[in-house]
């Protein structure tokens, strides 16, 4: 492999390598999970840990495998786990060896209490409550709960004119369906979310005091891969687009010095005393990539202490890597 212009600091090595879209999840007895998109597409893997640290070399144990044809047969990407109401689930894209760009979000769900040693069964794909959630390429799916009730955010491309992705949030009716029409979150409005490609994707939440943020990113996956945030009030109407507010500029984007480049698609967890936030996030250390970004391998997972300022907002600094 030819990496071209590598560059190695004291920022970017990485916490695990080869492994884009991370998402850690710290279930309930305080054990870690980890998932992500590995480079060739094609199937979900997991690794557990008590600590964070041990994520780096635990066992990785592949719990699905991608279809030979049909749906759910290419482009496996960005799997996330979560626990809902005493069951583990599982969203993940992926689209078909006839229609690679045919992407749709689908479910997992485990038929036990052990994610990593249970087996798993499809749900499908996530059922609509319209009729035109879910129609295009549509990807990046999270969930969680806020004031008892839970929602869902994800990633779809529209076609007026030039084909755009944006971000929608609905309510959840079960693990597997919506319960309320989509609403428009956000679309690429600025420079910085069109370059080469209008993108807005890879929502994830983040929690603090009465606030909630979610992060995103935006572009095309090369190093100028960055991240945008919206914030809103716990206690708010999430349905409520007007409720939400967007930050003007990226809160993080290629840092040439510390050979973090195109840093984005990022997962929030918990230090293991439950006091620190950590944002686990993918990037590479170089940019001169032959052929697709989507296709070089070297997107590697990194983790970074979130700091708070004096209003409680987040600080995202690359110096905090670790």
């Amino acid at each position: 492999m030819n990496i071209h212009n590598f560059i190695q600091t004291k920022y970017n090595e990485p916490f695990i390598v080869q492994r884009a879209d991370p998402y850690v999840y710290r279930h309930e007895d305080g054990s870690y999970l980890f998932t992500a998109s590995v480079p060739e597409y094609d199937r979900i893997v997991l690794r557990q840990s008590d600590t964070l640290d041990g994520l780096q070399d635990a066992e990785e144990v592949t719990i699905w495998k991608r279809h030979e044809t049909g749906k759910m047969s290419m482009h496996i990407w960005a799997p996330e786990i979560h626990f809902i109401e005493g069951k583990w689930f599982l969203y993940f894209a992926a689209s078909e060896k006839d229609d690679i760009w045919a992407l749709r979000p689908y479910v997992l769900e485990c038929t036990g209490s052990d994610p990593i040693a249970d087996p798993w069964i499809e749900k499908g794909k996530m059922q609509a409550a319209d009729d035109f959630s879910f129609q295009d390429f549509s990807l990046d799916m999270t969930v969680f709960k806020n004031q008892d009730k839970w929602y869902c955010v994800w990633a779809e491309k529209v076609s007026v004119g030039k084909k755009i992705s944006n971000l929608y949030i609905a309510e959840l009716e079960s693990p597997c369906r919506l319960s309320t029409a989509q609403v428009l979150l956000t679309s690429p409005d600025y420079d910085w979310e069109r370059v080469d490609f209008w993108v807005n994707e890879g929502p994830s939440l983040l929690r603090h005091e009465d606030k909630l943020y979610l992060t995103y990113s935006a572009s095309a996956t090369g190093a100028c891969y960055c991240m945008g945030m919206l914030s809103i009030s716990s206690g708010a109407d999430l349905l409520d687009p007007h409720a939400w507010k967007k930050e003007r500029l990226p809160i993080m984007k290629t840092d040439w010095e510390k050979g973090i480049l195109g840093p984005g698609h990022n997962s929030f967890t918990k230090s293991e005393d439950g006091k620190e936030d950590i944002m686990i996030y993918h990037a590479r250390q170089y940019d001169e990539i032959e052929g697709d970004p989507l296709y070089d391998p070297n997107r590697h997972t990194y983790r970074m202490k979130i700091l708070w300022d004096k209003d409680g907002r987040p600080v995202f600094d690359m110096t905090n890597n670790f």
